[in-house]
């Protein structure tokens, strides 16, 4: 019976150690997530340092279950207005559903959402976009969370990390809502007429975007905002026949050439591809192409400096 145990339990401690390896340290965690932070803030003007440490203590790094199997990186609950998937887990009470997203930009993107949507932390919008301190202790006035010490556990994890420098970047305007604009193509006069709160035209990057919501195709997008047929998928460097995925941003104007002085360059990520680095940035596709001398089909391998302004140089 002993030779068939012991390799059981050298099989449970290589694993266990094996699982240990594959978790993401803090650091790691705000290396992979931080230009969501920033990109959110920029929308927002929810500062970049409150998300990430958010992100940070609510999906333990990243390694929490509801982040692994749900990518649900900040808690939220399903609340009765969530029409997406869940997923359950204990929490305050046994087996509480948990909202569940198709990747964790769609989590970052809902958080935003979540906290402009809410009345009750309306007030937090009118502080100092700066004010990290402010919105810590102001999240747990709103009921973001039931921990008594869960100001200062945000604000421990801002300092420790200089998650404050993050707040420097980009246009953290102080806005009380999302910012619903109609799109080039709608008389002003016109509603839409989507129910689905994800179709909120909302600025990113400065063009107008809308996220994907259930059952969306590009032809009920077009007819929608009055598009051409052709319009999202030119905008958005799609081949014809290609449907949108949920949380998918998309955007409704054409994109920019190159991007600004502010963002010059990306380092590419484990998995990025140049289709999803045009998307981050609102750049068209064939000229970033070009400007790093790639053709149709190349991909960037994680570390490579990819130039979103100025063509790359030559060796």
């Amino acid at each position: 019976m002993v030779k068939y145990i012991l390799p059981v339990i050298a099989f449970f401690i290589f694993s266990s150690g094996f699982a240990q390896k594959n978790q993401l340290s803090r650091e790691e965690y705000i290396r992979k997530y931080y230009k969501l932070a920033i990109s959110e803030m920029e929308r927002s003007g929810i500062p970049a340092s409150i998300t990430m440490a958010q992100g940070c203590w609510e999906s333990q790094n990243g390694n929490s279950e509801l982040a692994t199997e749900g990518n649900n990186h900040f808690g939220i609950k399903c609340k009765s207005e969530w029409q997406g998937k869940k997923i359950y887990h204990d929490d305050d009470a046994k087996h509480e559903c948990f909202r569940k997203y198709a990747h964790a930009e769609a989590s970052y993107i809902d958080h935003t959402n979540f906290l402009m949507s809410g009345s009750r932390y309306s007030f937090l919008f009118q502080l100092d976009p700066k004010d990290y301190k402010g919105w810590a202790q102001g999240l747990k006035k709103a009921g973001y969370a039931t921990d008594p010490m869960y100001p200062d556990r945000l604000i421990k994890i801002i300092e420790e990390n200089r998650l404050f420098l993050y707040d420097e970047y980009g246009d953290n305007r102080k806005l009380a809502s999302i910012k619903q604009e109609p799109a080039k193509h709608v008389p002003a006069s016109s509603t839409l007429r989507k129910t689905n709160a994800s179709h909120k035209i909302e600025l990113r990057n400065g063009l107008r975007t809308i996220v994907v919501g259930d059952g969306d195709t590009y032809e009920s997008i077009s007819k929608d905002l009055a598009l051409k047929d052709w319009e999202i998928y030119t905008y958005n460097d799609f081949s014809k026949g290609r449907q949108p995925k949920k949380d998918e941003i998309i955007y409704i104007e054409a994109k920019y050439k190159k991007s600004d002085r502010k963002h010059k360059q990306h380092v590419a990520d484990e998995g990025d591809t140049m289709h999803y680095i045009a998307q981050r940035y609102a750049l068209k596709l064939k000229p970033l192409l070009r400007r790093n001398r790639m053709k149709e089909g190349d991909e960037p391998i994680a570390g490579q400096i990819v130039y979103l302004r100025n063509k790359k140089p030559r060796k």
